[in-house]
């Protein structure tokens, strides 16, 4: 031996049992650690197959089963859009047309009315010319007379008294 005593051997052979036994002890522990998680990812795993799986499964059953009827619903809208936007043309177009005609309407009444009532203040003023002189003409006869009784009775006329001072004219 090279001069080492032999307990110093015998000590490094202990210490290194003891680290080969204590690192033995950590897997073992990790070993147990591991086996309790695997059991409890294994359980997880089982609850999932019994209620997420099936779920899952009758999700896709039901998306398989509505997504022709989401598509032809769809379409349905994209049809009843373009419709109603043909309908908004065509009600539109008939709501212009119906104030033009209103429009062209009023306006035709508009001129009617004026035209009557034009035709009106002439037959009007007609009217006054129509009645006017000839009651003017009869009044006049009527005073000519009167005058001419008054005169042939002996009666004579009042003087016109003016509004400047009383004297007859």
């Amino acid at each position: 031996m090279s001069g080492a005593p032999g307990w110093v051997y015998i000590l490094f052979t202990a210490v290194t049992a003891l680290g080969v036994l204590l690192q033995a002890l950590v897997l073992l522990g990790m070993f147990v650690a591991l086996k309790g998680a695997l059991t409890r990812l294994n359980e997880v795993s089982r609850l999932a197959q019994e209620h997420a799986i099936p779920t899952l499964a009758s999700v896709r059953h039901l998306v398989e089963e509505v997504a022709p009827k989401l598509k032809s619903a769809a379409d349905n809208v994209v049809e009843a859009s373009q419709r109603l936007k043909t309908e908004s043309a065509h009600v539109n177009e008939t709501v212009d047309d119906l104030l033009k005609k209103a429009e062209d309407q009023a306006r035709r009444v508009d001129e009617m009315v004026t035209a009557t009532l034009n035709t009106i203040a002439h037959a009007t003023a007609a009217m006054q010319r129509v009645v006017s002189v000839p009651a003017r003409q009869v009044g006049a006869v009527l005073s000519g007379l009167r005058a001419g009784f008054d005169v042939l009775r002996g009666k004579e006329r009042e003087p016109h008294v003016t509004g400047g001072g009383g004297n007859p004219v």
